[in-house]
């Protein structure tokens, strides 16, 4: 089982900025793709970014595309996430998703889930 954790989350004033670490422990499997998912209340979950294993592909939602980055350490088994500038409309639970054989944008391809990370963002 591969138990996916995410810190970082909290309240911060539109224009700023937050970094999302996601950890990830266990029964890790090989070159796991990675993403971050978002929802919001009253809303479905959202795709906001994807990282292959090597790092050298990355995918982004175009409502977050030059305002977050995704990134990952592979040897701390860690992703991250980048957020600037921002907005109201960012607030959610963000969570973040292990894939093991797809570089995707659906939530329906990947196979395990952190519990999620409350961002809030005052205007």
């Amino acid at each position: 089982q591969v138990q996916l954790v995410e810190s970082g989350g909290g309240l911060v004033q539109a224009g700023g900025s937050l970094r999302l670490p996601c950890a990830a422990s266990g029964r890790t499997f090989s070159r796991p793709a990675m993403g971050w998912f978002r929802q919001a209340p009253g809303k479905g979950r959202d795709f906001v970014a994807a990282i292959s294993w090597s790092g050298d592909v990355t995918y982004y939602a175009g409502s977050v595309k030059g305002r977050f980055t995704i990134s990952r350490d592979n040897a701390k088994n860690t992703v991250y996430q980048q957020m600037n500038s921002l907005k109201p409309e960012d607030a959610a639970v963000y969570y973040c998703a292990a894939n093991k054989d797809v570089l995707g944008t659906n939530d329906a391809e990947y196979d395990y889930w952190g519990q999620g990370a409350q961002v809030t963002v005052s205007s």
